[in-house]
């Protein structure tokens, strides 16, 4: 009995010296590292674990055609019937077609103009001698430009969000003529936290874009806006910086240098004011852009934000777009005086709009010339000194076989145009296993002939390893990134969103977290909830590939964040 006891107390002895020992070992080897440190060794020996564990092949890269035409945006756009007719004509000639900005010709507390439309159209107003009418497209301000500028579908009128947009449309040639400068009115902002405000105030003496763009070019904030390419209120935001840098110049040196010490701090520019907003709720921003009349409406905001004007009112002017004969001139003009009537001014304050209209504007009217410069400006420094390495990760299982791969293909094949020339990018498509089809590399004609020629080799066969493909573009990624240290790293991934082999969501999602990679997916076919599981880890936007603007959505995604 006595030498079972001793046996049975010396192996715990041993146990314990053991654990000792190991925690020891442990302490000692992370002694004098930080815990960043220590997470990037962790994550780099669980990424090596898992590569180890996946069949990965390595294609030789074949050559194709590019094509270096410019980007031919009306090309890109679907038919004008993908975006809704939220109020139809009721006189079968007697009318005008009106392109309207989002936030008032939705439904809901973005139904503003919908519903007021729909009140002129019932109210059998005369004019040109009989009864007029008018249809409302709803379609944000930015697409409706390019439609305009392209000539692929021209209004006979447009009310955007500003006046920016018209002023760009006005220097593309196309004939315009204001009519209202205001329908309705609103602003944009930025909102931030109560106490994130009070702490600027107290070191910046107030709130406003110049001492937020001081401030992030410090480091002591951290702001997301959105696309100045398609926002109202990311265009608004990015001339109104360039003004705070040189107010007498906003493409001169000096406001150039001003905005690339800002953009180096700004950690993403948001394809969407969702995308924006769900990186602020997570923490990852201390502030965003808003409009006015979304902040009031949004319940999660009241109470704890702080709403801080700035640029160009938001004020929904009404332009003629074009050579509009007089009779069509005749009803534009009747619907403007229409809805600003107070009857439907006070409608449209109990949805959110004509608040702050104290708010004067100190930005200038800015030239068309200058807002189409200001956005390439934006193109070529928005990365600052850190060029994006990205690796595109393509789904060639079974179910994407046919018109799902086809239409992948399309994309990058289109989409590649609108990727900046000092990016690196790589290929990747995965089955039941992975296959690297094209290294990462400079996105010089070489590396984009490759490009096309991976692309255009693809074929669907297999199963879906999807999780095997993104730890492959992970290691792809760090491997790169070790020779070339300021790249900002990011991975697109085009799928049907169907795992069935390799690892799943639950092995990869630490390693995904660790390393902070931005994955955007882009779903044909696709089982959706699936995809923007996986983008929501690193706050990235998912697209549904599944309809005809497959094109134009994913050329202005590569455009925002390439």
């Amino acid at each position: 009995m006595a030498r079972k006891k001793f046996f049975l107390v010396s192996g715990i002895i041993l146990v314990i010296v053991f654990v000792l020992v190991y925690v020891g070992v442990s302490m000692t080897s992370n002694f004098g590292k930080t815990k960043l440190q220590v997470t990037a060794e962790d994550a780099a020996k669980r990424l090596n674990k898992l590569y180890s564990n996946i069949a990965v092949k390595t294609d030789t890269p074949v050559k194709g055609q590019i094509d270096l035409n410019p980007i031919d945006i009306g090309e890109s756009l679907p038919e004008i019937s993908k975006f809704p007719i939220t109020v139809k004509n009721t006189t079968p000639d007697n009318f005008v077609e009106i392109f309207s900005s989002i936030e008032k010709a939705g439904t809901g507390v973005d139904g503003w103009l919908t519903e007021a439309a729909a009140e002129f159209n019932k109210a059998g107003i005369v004019v040109n001698g009989k009864p007029a009418s008018v249809k409302i497209r709803n379609i944000a301000s930015g697409t409706a430009v390019d439609y305009i500028k392209s000539k692929k579908y021209v209004p006979d009128a447009f009310t955007p969000s500003n006046e920016l947009w018209g002023e760009m449309v006005k220097a593309s040639g196309i004939k315009t003529q204001l009519i209202s400068k205001r329908l309705v009115g609103n602003v944009p902002g930025i909102v931030l936290s109560k106490a994130k405000h009070d702490a600027l105030v107290e070191k910046y003496g107030a709130v406003n874009v110049k001492t937020v763009t001081e401030a992030i070019a410090n480091n002591d904030f951290s702001m997301g806006y959105t696309d100045p390419f398609a926002s109202s209120t990311g265009l608004n935001f990015l001339v109104t910086a360039l003004y705070t840098f040189d107010s007498k110049n906003l493409l001169s040196d000096k406001a150039v240098q001003g905005f690339e010490n800002f953009q180096a701090n700004v950690p993403f520019t948001a394809s969407t004011t969702i995308q924006m907003r769900d990186a602020a709720k997570s923490g990852m921003l201390d502030g965003f852009v808003l409009e006015y009349q979304t902040f009031a409406n949004a319940s999660d905001l009241k109470g704890g934000y702080v709403f801080t004007p700035f640029g160009v009112r938001h004020d929904s002017p009404l332009y003629a777009i074009g050579d509009v004969p007089q009779n069509k001139l005749n009803i534009i003009k009747k619907f403007g005086e229409f809805v600003t009537q107070e009857k439907y001014q006070k409608e449209a304050e109990k949805k959110g709009f004509n608040g702050l209209e104290d708010y004067k504007s100190e930005l200038p009217v800015v030239g068309g010339d200058v807002l189409t410069a200001a956005q390439k400006l934006w193109k070529e420094k928005k990365n600052g000194n850190k060029p994006i390495a990205a690796v595109f990760v393509t789904d060639v299982s079974g179910s994407m076989a046919g018109e799902p791969l086809n239409r992948l293909k399309l994309s990058l094949l289109k989409g590649q145009k609108f990727l900046g020339k000092d990016n690196s990018i790589g290929l990747v498509s995965y089955s039941s296993d992975v296959t690297i089809n094209l290294p990462v590399g400079k996105y010089n004609t070489n590396q984009q002939s490759m490009f096309v020629g991976a692309v255009e080799s693809l074929q669907a066969n297999g199963g879906t390893a999807t999780f095997d493909g993104i730890v492959v573009a992970i290691k792809m990624l760090q491997d790169y990134m070790a020779e070339n240290p300021s790249s900002k790293p990011l991975i697109f991934v085009l799928s049907d969103g169907e795992t069935n082999e390799g690892h799943t969501l639950k092995d990869v999602k630490g390693l995904i977290e660790a390393y902070k990679i931005p994955i955007y997916t882009i779903g044909y076919n696709a089982n959706i909830k699936a995809l923007q599981s996986i983008s929501s880890i690193n706050e990235a936007a998912s697209i549904n590939a599944d309809t005809d603007d497959v094109v134009y959505k994913i050329g202005n995604l590569f455009n925002v964040q390439m």
